[in-house]
């Protein structure tokens, strides 16, 4: 147990429950799918919401269920109930911060910016703060501030109505034509979520280990990797790319060749790294033969058009995929490895490439 991260839960209820009903077809907010995420990152031992629940009467009974304090802010004639919620949160949890050391991480349950400020003061205090807030209402400014961002609408056990849901209503029971009955499934809604594409999730992964090794001497972990995801993209979750655990999705991009496993300080947390060989050297030798078949009379290939002459010859190349945060990067390492030469023309005011005998 000592080895848990405790974690304190405060919710702005007004703000979660109206973002739910406004942005998610009318569904009532549940504090579950929240409950759930968070057991699988520490042990809950405050949880606290802050309302007016005079407006929530229906919701304290869940609540209360689910054993959370339930802060009342009574609305007040020429006060601003929002504000002295906030307020009263704010307090709360600062105060919270100093008096129990052992709390590691704190959960700021809003899409609301105002919270902000409070997020970077729990930082300062060194505590991990995680937002929670549905996608639609919550703020620009508020994810990235952020050690994690989970969106409720992502959570397992959220399930959000369609929108031919909502937007349908009972009318009279009219007998359908049949040509109307031919032409019900041509409407398709689009995806609202589309799977995001598996190129950039290689890309992402890719450059994060090649900057890992290239800040650190030591090995990549897994473990390291997914906090480091996290800190470039508090919103990144390996379920957004279909996959079930951060493992599995590891050993995918490890199958695709983009990274390497092995057995890693502590079982369950294996090391990552980049291939040594396999598609870097391919692509070198990619590289090489394209410069060979463009290079004019003095044997040179300007470095400008050179990566469109490669997706020509090789349409899924990038450089990112390998590591590299450039192409000059790439064809710098390209000639590190013997590939080809590469020098700087002030004349052509561009680097020349040359393809080194085989």
């Amino acid at each position: 147990m000592d080895q848990e991260d405790r974690i304190a839960l405060f919710l702005d209820y007004e703000n979660l429950a109206l973002g739910a009903r406004d942005h998610l077809g009318g569904l009532a907010f549940n504090l579950r799918p929240v409950a759930d995420a968070l057991a699988e990152r520490g042990r809950v031992v405050v949880r606290r919401a802050y309302a007016d629940w005079s407006f929530f009467d229906e919701d304290r009974r869940m609540l209360t269920r689910s054993h959370v304090e339930l802060i009342e802010i009574p609305q007040r004639l020429g006060a601003s109930r929002k504000n002295a919620a906030d307020i009263k949160m704010a307090v709360d949890a600062v105060e919270l911060a100093f008096e129990r050391a052992y709390i590691s991480t704190f959960v700021i349950c809003t899409g609301d910016s105002d919270f902000t400020p409070l997020v970077h003061k729990l930082r300062e205090l060194n505590k991990r703060v995680i937002g929670v807030g549905v996608e639609k209402s919550t703020s620009a400014l508020l994810p990235p501030a952020c050690d994690e961002f989970l969106y409720y609408d992502r959570l397992e056990g959220v399930d959000v109505p369609s929108t031919r849901t909502r937007r349908t209503r009972p009318a009279r029971p009219v007998e359908p034509e049949p040509q109307q009955l031919e032409q019900e499934p041509e409407p398709q809604p689009a995806v609202e979520e589309p799977v995001r594409d598996d190129d950039s999730l290689a890309v992402l992964v890719a450059q994060t280990v090649a900057g890992l090794q290239g800040s650190s001497s030591g090995e990549v972990s897994a473990s390291t990797l997914k906090r480091t995801l996290l800190r470039k993209d508090p919103t990144f979750s390996e379920s957004d790319y279909g996959f079930r655990a951060f493992g599995e999705l590891l050993r995918h991009l490890a199958e695709q060749n983009v990274i390497e496993l092995a057995e890693g300080p502590a079982k369950g947390d294996p090391g990552v790294s980049l291939p040594e060989h396999g598609d870097r050297e391919v692509a070198f030798g990619l590289l090489h033969s394209v410069v060979q078949d463009l290079a004019g009379d003095d044997g040179a290939v300007a470095l400008s058009g050179l990566k469109t002459q490669l997706r020509r010859a090789r349409p899924d190349f990038s450089e990112k995929k390998l590591g590299y945060r450039s192409f000059l990067q790439f064809c710098k390492a390209a000639a590190t490895g013997g590939a080809v030469q590469l020098r700087w023309s002030p004349e052509a005011d561009d680097y020349l490439l040359t393809a080194r005998p085989a």
